[in-house]
């Protein structure tokens, strides 16, 4: 049987430093639910989950609260984060040890790379981006995740109906991600032409986002559905 992991690279990053936990997760439990592609690897999600199971993926998961929130109320689906932030991925694994998921995989590579090269086409039910880098100074804009081609590229990886949640905190972004999907014909607002969606139950308000809200920040939601 396939394998979808091996040691964990020894390179750096520009990050915090790891705690005694989060060393603890990349080194005993990435191997148990950690996923380490070869060159252009494509997943087979049936070997991976041992199921048929839809496949849901969350890009940029942070600390991993949403993630393993979902895959918690959510036993028949899968779930599949992807986070380049090591400390990020080891609080997801210590969380999935803790609440003893069996339903959750992570990637520590770039989500871009992962889906270029990885993710078999037509193949998820859901993808999900909370609070991606905003890049809020305009000359910054065009690092921003969310382009035109980025969410083609998840198209191309959703099944028919297959649906795009984005969130953020920046109302700019926010319309930045509007004018975005004006350019692309085969997706659906679900909540109708420039509008914004309600946050659905599925995805919990998080710290980060509650301490937004005591000071007055926004929060828009996108739904988006793949014709």
């Amino acid at each position: 049987m396939t394998k979808y992991y091996r040691k964990i690279r020894s390179f750096v990053r520009r990050e915090g430093r790891l705690t005694k936990g989060q060393q603890r997760a990349l080194d005993e439990l990435y191997p148990l639910f950690g996923i380490e592609l070869e060159a252009k690897q494509l997943i087979d999600f049936e070997t991976l989950f041992g199921n048929d199971h839809p496949v849901h993926i969350e890009i940029g998961f942070g600390n991993g609260q949403a993630l393993t929130y979902m895959a918690a109320e959510h036993p028949e689906q899968n779930y599949l984060g992807i986070e380049v932030h090591r400390p990020g991925v080891g609080n997801a694994l210590l969380q999935i040890e803790q609440q003893d998921l069996k339903n959750v995989r992570v990637i520590g590579q770039d989500a871009v790379e992962v889906l270029a090269d990885h993710i078999p086409a037509n193949s998820l039910a859901a993808v999900y981006i909370f609070f991606a880098d905003p890049w809020h100074k305009k000359r910054h804009h065009k690092r921003r995740l969310i382009q035109v081609e980025f969410v083609k590229t998840l198209l191309s990886k959703l099944k028919q109906d297959g649906l795009i949640h984005f969130a953020t905190d920046w109302q700019d972004y926010a319309e930045h991600m509007l004018a975005v999907l004006k350019q692309i014909p085969n997706i659906e607002n679900l909540a109708g032409e420039d509008q914004f969606s309600e946050r659905p139950d599925y995805r919990p308000v998080t710290k980060f986002e509650q301490r937004g809200l005591r000071l007055g920040h926004g929060v828009w939601d996108l739904l988006l559905k793949k014709k």
